[in-house]
């Protein structure tokens, strides 16, 4: 599947902008782990881009990730990536484990990609100027974007095998790359 196919398919399945957002930044943060551990940029950029599309259809697990896999595989996907999508969801790690590094990339990826985004929206300067210290202070605040789960953030780095401020920094800079897109340009 191609990035102009896999987003024509977005579009079709996801209204929301906000999710769309957030499938953006997961898809560069994808791009960006590709290339940090030897993977193919496409296809990891692919899993980003796509890892939600059926949520607004089929937000319950176990559908959610269950329901796109079978879409994508009617579309001829590649396996590698139809696993990854399914393997960022914990109901699915039976059959999918995190065992791949497209696989433990996504997973360390998502809720970070929402977390950095949550606290580059209440920055004045957005994403400029921000870094690992005032990201890990904002994490130790429960009610802060309190629908991200600290400890799949803290999961994702120890499958990542890298500190928290090296996984916050290339999440960060992969997020820049596409500020624009995102809506995280300063005013």
């Amino acid at each position: 599947m191609t990035r102009n196919d896999a987003w024509n398919l977005l579009c079709e399945y996801v209204q929301s902008e906000s999710l769309r957002k957030h499938m953006l930044a997961v898809e560069a943060a994808m791009r960006h782990y590709a290339t940090l551990l030897g993977g193919d940029r496409d296809p990891w950029g692919v899993a980003g881009l796509l890892h939600d599309f059926d949520y607004e259809r089929w937000p319950n697990p176990p559908e959610h990730t269950r329901e796109g896999a079978k879409i994508l595989r009617a579309r001829g996907t590649d396996e590698e990536i139809v696993g990854a999508i399914l393997a960022h969801a914990d109901w699915n790690l039976d059959e999918y484990p995190r065992d791949r590094p497209i696989r433990k990339a996504l997973f360390a990826v998502d809720e970070l990609c929402g977390f950095l985004t949550a606290a580059a929206l209440i920055r004045p300067t957005r994403m400029e100027g921000m870094g690992p210290a005032s990201i890990k202070k904002k994490m130790k605040t429960p009610s802060f974007a309190a629908s991200v789960k600290r400890e799949d953030i803290t999961a994702g780095v120890e499958l990542l095998g890298l500190p928290l401020d090296t996984h916050i920094e290339n999440c960060i800079s992969a997020m820049k790359g596409i500020a624009g897109e995102l809506g995280l340009l300063p005013p």
